[in-house]
């Protein structure tokens, strides 16, 4: 069972789950802005309408681009931990060969806008 995980969108998450290459549930959720709210519950939805448990799981698959920062990396620091706990291999969504459990890093597509506190 792979779950796939992407954030890559300011203004959506979608969620996946395949199976012996099939996809056996999806979801895609509005949440400009809430990523950090909804990621957990809405992989909680998606595992529990396709009666699928955590531990079923066998590995994860992260976007690692995208245009939200912050996005980018609620999506890939959740796709990081549940594998680390789970002790599955975590992915590159566009990655086709699997390997043991290695961290993903997020790739930005311009640098990050951080504001300087005014003195």
């Amino acid at each position: 069972m792979e779950l796939y995980i992407d954030t890559s969108k300011n203004e959506k998450i979608g969620l996946s789950l395949k199976s012996n290459k099939k996809i056996i549930g999806n979801i895609v959720i509005e949440a400009k802005y809430s990523q950090a709210e909804l990621l957990l519950p809405a992989i909680e939805k998606l595992l529990k309408k396709a009666k699928i448990k955590l531990s079923d799981l066998h590995n994860i698959f992260v976007a690692d681009e995208g245009e939200g920062f912050t996005a980018l990396r609620i999506g890939i620091v959740t796709a990081n931990t549940l594998g680390y706990a789970l002790g599955i291999p975590v992915n590159k969504a566009r990655n086709t060969k699997k390997q043991p459990f290695s961290i993903v890093k997020p790739k930005y597509n311009s640098e990050p806008n951080i504001t300087y506190a005014k003195k």
